[in-house]
């Protein structure tokens, strides 16, 4: 049983290894900042591997030494929340020194790169020298795929294992299988909708929106659709929020010269006052897409919780990231600035999960030799649930 230290959580953690938002009960306390709740699903599904006694996070935005020593012989080893921490405009703050002086092993859990629509992917020195000192301290770095791999080698370091995602694997199924239902049995389906995109990775934000549009329009009009949000806002408010919030959030959209010319119409206000789901609870969102027939879109980690729970997805790619999911778990994805127009019925093919499959079965393995390999007690292969753990206190 481990000690472990968690580098840039997100969320707080109850009953041993489930995630919240942190004190999501005050919804007026962050309705006004945009949170992802992907992040918290990783966390929580990270949380789900590990066999552990005690957690605590690591703080990184202030180095003092007496409380980094006092750690390191409290603690075993450090793990830093799989992301996107792999570009132009991360902030590691003080986190070379403390990790430098701390001296545990940093697992870092299926780390990802960001690549620009133009030119190559410039990473600060202190991106490089973080990479670096968690790549010496363990046998193996955990990236997402073969992209974020590339670019690590190219700064030398090339103890990567591509494990994908730990969302993929959060109930521990090593024999998941994703079948198709037949198209006609379909009703309830779930859109995991992400209205804000940055150019700098999606290199076409009308054709981005507009496609975004029209497909949700689509699918309400033949479906029981759920729109999966995941921390926008707009979006929060709509669902969290009081009346008067409501509308200051219809309000905010209308007035955003993108989303007011490109994207919310009247029907997809309407959609957006009937159809929205949003929690800050991780395991509200395991529930809901568990109800769902199938569940398609844009958020990498919506998704990703879907096939988890043996629910059909189909991504759609629009930057690096969502393209080396999609690629890594032989993902169905449909590109949305292909020029193409997306038919379900092309993705409804009896064997078109097969690759998925197959990659996951694979990529389930090279998840348990990365934690064999790096010494870390873990759940995989259906272990069973030490007794005793559930009492231990998560302190994050």
């Amino acid at each position: 049983m481990a000690r472990v230290l968690v580098m840039i959580p997100s969320g707080e953690v109850y009953d041993h290894d489930s995630v919240r938002w942190y004190k999501y009960q005050d919804v007026q306390r962050s309705i006004n900042h945009y949170h992802n709740i992907g992040d918290a699903f990783v966390f929580d599904s990270t949380l789900k591997l590990l066999r552990f006694t005690k957690l605590r996070t690591l703080t990184i935005n202030q180095f003092v030494a007496e409380d980094v020593d006092r750690l390191r012989s409290e603690f075993d080893y450090v793990v830093l929340r799989g992301s996107n921490y792999i570009h132009s405009d991360m902030n590691w703050e003080c986190a070379e020194q403390v990790l430098e002086r701390l001296g545990l092993p940093v697992l870092a859990f299926g780390i990802g790169a960001q690549a620009p629509v133009k030119g190559k992917i410039e990473l600060s020195e202190s991106t490089k020298n973080v990479l670096r000192i968690i790549s010496e301290s363990t046998q193996s770095i955990g990236v997402r795929g073969a992209y974020t791999a590339q670019v690590l080698c190219d700064l030398g370091i090339r103890n990567t294992r591509i494990i994908g995602c730990p969302t993929a694997f959060r109930k521990n199924k090593p024999d998941l299988k994703i079948s198709l239902p037949k198209v006609d049995d379909l009703r309830k389906v779930g859109l995991t909708i992400r209205r804000e995109v940055s150019p700098a990775y999606a290199q076409d934000i009308k054709q981005y929106l507009t496609f975004h549009r029209d497909l949700v329009k689509s699918f309400a009009s033949r479906f029981d659709t759920t729109l999966f949000a995941q921390g926008e806002v707009e979006e929060k408010k709509l669902v969290l929020g009081t009346a008067e919030q409501k509308e200051e959030a219809i309000d905010a959209l209308r007035k955003n010269a993108w989303v007011g010319e490109w994207y919310l119409d009247e029907d997809v206000e309407r959609l957006y006052r009937s159809r929205l789901f949003y929690s800050d609870v991780v395991a509200d969102y395991d529930a809901a897409v568990s109800a769902c027939d199938l569940v398609l879109g844009y958020r990498l980690h919506g998704n990703l919780m879907a096939l988890a729970n043996g629910v059909p997805s189909i991504y759609f790619t629009y930057d690096s990231r969502t393209r080396e999911f999609a690629e890594t778990f032989k993902i169905p994805s449909f590109d949305v600035f292909s020029g193409k127009v997306f038919r379900l019925s092309d993705f409804w093919d009896p064997s078109c999960f097969d690759p998925f499959n197959g990659a996951y079965r694979h990529i389930y393995a090279a998840m348990q030799q990365f934690l064999e390999e790096n010494k870390i007690p873990n759940r995989m292969l259906g272990n069973e649930f030490l007794p005793n753990e559930s009492k231990m206190v998560a302190a994050v």
